[in-house]
């Protein structure tokens, strides 16, 4: 892989879950010279109440345990005391402190972006940040019932996908779209603690996560580009076309392949889409023609695009 593009990801200004997800896809590398690092500061920036790389006021919920796995992974690495304070800190956190809607479920934020929707919200990117931390703490069933509770107020049954932001406590929806990008953080977080369940010997989690993982992916493919790339907005074609989404999709198929989740046949959908994004590299190794930041609504660049690519290139054989 291009060392341009790890540069150039780590060259970001970056929020709590940019931060957890560049330092993960470091961690699948085997980059144990710049993740080790990453997951230090998450933890100098730890707020008082146990939530990591706080760098954006009070709002962040989940995104902060996105720099969770890290941590404990360095603390197993260095035998550092710090970075097991910063994973049980965390994990503290969001078991007894972290707002949850009337079902239990971890909110994504501590405010509403939007005017006249509650604070008691439910964002996909959720799916990725929280449940693969909680399992790789111990706290698996604690994991399967954060998913469950994506699915029931988020999963759109009829399309097999899901919808992006949910006002639980107001029972309407923030955001009724098949966010492509959304649905990606999705497919990288049920692999994640599918995973984990597998360690664990915990067959009845694997298999019930396995089914919703395989439909999702097989709901998305309906809507991959010939060049293996997918719109925005799965099903809207007005949408601009979307790299990020297809490298999540890319990066869960190679592991899930090797994991022995997936099966081979899927390798050919991954392959399409990561020849595709790899010829978006610029001479600087930022990764062209994705949902931007800092608002995610138009094409750009951003930290989880280069994040996706590296753990594609991580799994893939």
């Amino acid at each position: 892989m291009d060392s341009k593009v790890i540069k150039s990801m780590l060259a970001m200004q970056r929020y709590p879950w940019e931060q957890g997800v560049c330092a993960q896809a470091l961690y699948e590398l085997g980059r144990e010279d710049l993740w080790i690092p990453m997951a230090y500061d998450a933890i100098k920036r730890m707020s008082p109440d146990g939530r990591l790389a706080m760098v954006s006021g009070n709002v962040p919920v989940s995104d902060p345990a996105a720099c969770g796995e890290v941590c404990l992974r360095a603390y197993e690495k260095t035998g550092d005391d710090l970075f097991l304070i910063g994973a049980k800190s965390m994990l503290d956190y969001l078991i007894n402190t972290a707002p949850r809607t009337s079902d239990g479920i971890i909110c994504h934020n501590t405010i509403s972006f939007q005017e006249g929707f509650s604070s008691k919200q439910l964002w996909i990117d959720g799916l990725y940040m929280v449940p693969p931390f909680l399992a790789v703490m111990g706290k698996l069933d604690e994991a399967l019932e954060q998913i469950r509770g994506y699915r029931k107020h988020l999963f759109d049954e009829d399309a097999g996908l899901f919808y992006h932001i949910v006002d639980v406590e107001g029972g309407r929806f923030v955001r009724k779209k098949h966010w492509a990008t959304g649905n990606g953080w999705a497919l990288m977080g049920l692999a994640r603690v599918i995973e984990q369940a597998k360690i664990k010997e915990r067959k009845d989690v694997e298999s019930e996560l396995c089914i919703l993982l395989t439909e999702l992916l097989n709901s998305m493919l309906k809507y991959q580009l010939p060049d293996g790339r997918f719109r925005d907005i799965l099903d809207d074609d007005t949408s601009f076309v979307d790299g990020t989404s297809a490298e999540m999709t890319a990066a869960t198929i190679y592991r899930g392949i090797k994991g022995g989740y997936l099966t081979s046949g899927l390798k050919k959908y991954a392959d399409r889409a990561y020849e595709t994004v790899s010829a978006k590299i610029d001479a600087y190794g930022l990764i062209r023609e994705v949902a931007g930041c800092p608002d995610f609504v138009s094409e750009g660049t951003s930290a989880e695009a280069q994040a996706a690519y590296i753990m594609a290139t991580a799994y893939k054989e």
